[in-house]
């Protein structure tokens, strides 16, 4: 099986890395190609991949085509690669806000050619493995077509399918919100700079609290706010803190901003 990237940006990276690791492939079966030589060249040197000459000799020469660009982009490359990309063919595609109907549409399945696409939403965290891949699929991809992406998809983090209508939904649980986080433990960490401690001291405090109480959820199964209310020892400090939190929003604030990237990604 040959796995051919177009696109070769962080997270096709994180794809290739994640691939290699888990022995999905040799790196001598993955090809890529990306617009900036820079990128192409990295790729090469990091990873040993084999670099196409365009994106149209990525698309004939691969069995699993994974479409790495931005949105805004992918319908001039689709429009490139289509009469190159045939039914025996699976397409991942990581552009948000991008539906099967209109790729399949892009592909011109309509003319008869049934392309078996996966859409899937990573998120950035794939860079360390440890990402999260919400996909769907269309009509024409095989039992076996789902279990090489998920493979694939796995292989730097964790994959779920969802229903289509669900894609926006978790373009902000999971492929937007580590920038959440990130605000979260940069602003925990302002605040220990404040009280004292030194700035690589309080990111790795905050950043790992955060990581503890993240696995705590995964691992014991109980609701965050029964987690949260272990913490919360009658008249002590955390309950003084989450008093605070309460009544300034956080919660309110963190359910609105998804809510407008729900309604982005829509």
């Amino acid at each position: 099986m040959t796995i051919g990237f177009i696109g070769l940006g962080n997270m096709a990276k994180a794809m290739i890395g994640g691939i290699l690791g888990e022995h999905i492939v040799s790196e001598g079966s993955i090809l890529g190609y990306d617009s900036l030589p820079l990128a192409r060249n990295q790729a090469a040197e990091t990873y040993g991949i084999g670099i196409g000459s365009n994106n149209i000799d990525i698309a004939h020469k691969s069995d699993v085509l994974i479409l790495a660009v931005k949105p805004q982009v992918i319908e001039d490359v689709i429009k490139e690669i289509a009469e190159h990309v045939g039914e025996e063919k699976l397409v991942i595609s990581i552009a948000p806000g991008k539906s099967l109907e209109l790729l399949q549409e892009r592909f011109k399945t309509g003319s008869g050619r049934k392309v078996r696409i996966v859409r899937c939403m990573p998120n950035t965290p794939a860079l360390i493995g440890e990402g999260m891949t919400g996909y769907c699929v269309n009509e024409y991809v095989t039992d076996e077509d789902k279990s090489t992406a998920v493979s694939i998809l796995s292989s730097f983090g964790k994959a779920e399918e969802v229903p289509e209508k669900l894609i926006p939904a978790v373009t902000s649980v999971s492929g937007s919100s580590p920038a959440y986080v990130f605000i979260l433990i940069e602003a925990m960490a302002d605040q220990a700079v404040a009280d004292g401690m030194n700035r690589v001291q309080a990111y790795k405090f905050a950043a790992q609290a955060v990581l503890g109480s993240a696995k705590m959820v995964l691992e014991t199964g109980k609701h965050p706010g029964e987690l949260k209310d272990m913490v919360c020892s009658p008249a002590g400090t955390t309950i003084e803190a989450v008093k605070i939190l309460e009544r300034e929003g956080f919660r309110a604030a963190i359910e609105d901003a998804m809510e407008a990237c729900t309604e982005k990604a829509r």
